[in-house]
């Protein structure tokens, strides 16, 4: 398992971007996991958590993860891989907002299996910079 900071899994800056937003991924989550851009909304910044995920960037995770809930490390297994991801619906998170959810389903396969993630989220500005709070129930 990669320590909290390993060097994440080289992505490609012109290929596209893991969170299916079509661009690239220089252009898209990767300006804001280099901190060139910040996230101007909740499912911005759901976006590029899960492409943080895809190309194993887990200091960015833990940056955008808020201070009450933020694990003081993370893990994460390098036989995830991330493959697609599908927003389903939100609330509030907008660019005038201070908080908002995030209801998405994250494909995934481990260890050749396909799987996947449906989580509804929680995320609310800190200093005016969203941050992931947790999942709701």
């Amino acid at each position: 398992m990669p320590k909290k900071n390993a060097r994440p899994r080289a992505s490609a800056p012109e290929r596209p971007c893991p969170c299916g937003s079509g661009g690239s991924y220089a252009d898209c989550c990767g300006a804001l996991h280099r901190s060139r851009e910040a996230a101007p909304t909740a499912e911005r910044l759901m976006r590029s958590r899960y492409s943080a995920f895809a190309v194993g960037d887990a200091e960015y995770l833990l940056r955008t993860w808020h201070p009450s809930t933020r694990p003081a490390s993370l893990e994460l297994d390098p036989r995830q891989r991330w493959t697609g991801l599908e927003i389903l619906g939100g609330t509030g998170g907008g660019p005038f907002h201070t908080e908002g959810t995030v209801e998405f389903r994250a494909r995934f396969t481990e260890g050749g299996r396909a799987s996947s993630l449906h989580e509804n989220s929680r995320f609310v500005r800190v200093e005016g910079l969203w941050t992931y709070l947790d999942a709701l129930d």
